[in-house]
């Protein structure tokens, strides 16, 4: 399956200049580049699950960034655990999704998965960051999840975390990879 890149101009947004983040590592131009794994989550019953921030008015699917250590697949699975509650199993590779953040000087690189439920946890085990943001999980169709998915990406809101720049790369990547997942 050939894998996706997206930019600024694919989310209608202004490049500007950018603003330092975080180190993760530099490729040959001197950008950023942050490694997740993402992806979609089946429950038994069909469902999807999406995370929906309340403070920041977003939804997006499950994932997160790699830690030092660990692979692509390990850190969807922990993800999973950290964000839905849920251990995962039969978890397949499906497309490599990129972000180029020109007015960062950002770019992530993940792997995106499908797996399906194996567990349900007693709770999630979210960070600070996402508790504050008000993090919460839900299980809908996959129709529903794209609609809502869409219907945010225009009325999102920053955090001290993240700015709204940045967060519709996020909702943008995961539109984009739940479109190529109904496609299946």
């Amino acid at each position: 399956m050939k894998n996706e890149i997206i930019t600024e101009r694919d989310l209608g947004l202004e490049i500007i200049e950018g603003k330092e983040i975080e180190f993760y590592s530099k490729d040959n131009n001197n950008m950023t580049i942050r490694y997740g794994a993402r992806g979609i989550v089946e429950g038994k019953d069909g469902k999807i699950a999406v995370i929906y921030k309340k403070n920041k008015n977003e939804y997006k699917l499950p994932g997160g960034g790699v830690d030092k250590g660990e692979d692509f697949k390990e850190a969807f699975k922990r993800e999973c655990i950290e964000e839905i509650g849920c251990m995962i199993e039969n978890v397949e590779y499906l497309f490599d999704i990129e972000e180029e953040h020109i007015n960062d000087n950002f770019k992530q690189i993940s792997k995106v998965y499908i797996a399906k439920v194996k567990e349900k946890l007693e709770s999630n085990n979210l960070i600070e960051q996402e508790k504050e943001e008000g993090l919460e999980y839900l299980w809908l169709d996959k129709k529903e999840a794209l609609e809502k998915m869409k219907a945010c990406i225009e009325n999102l809101k920053g955090s001290k975390y993240d700015n709204v720049y940045r967060t519709k790369f996020v909702v943008g990547r995961d539109i984009r990879i739940l479109e190529r997942y109904m496609k299946f």
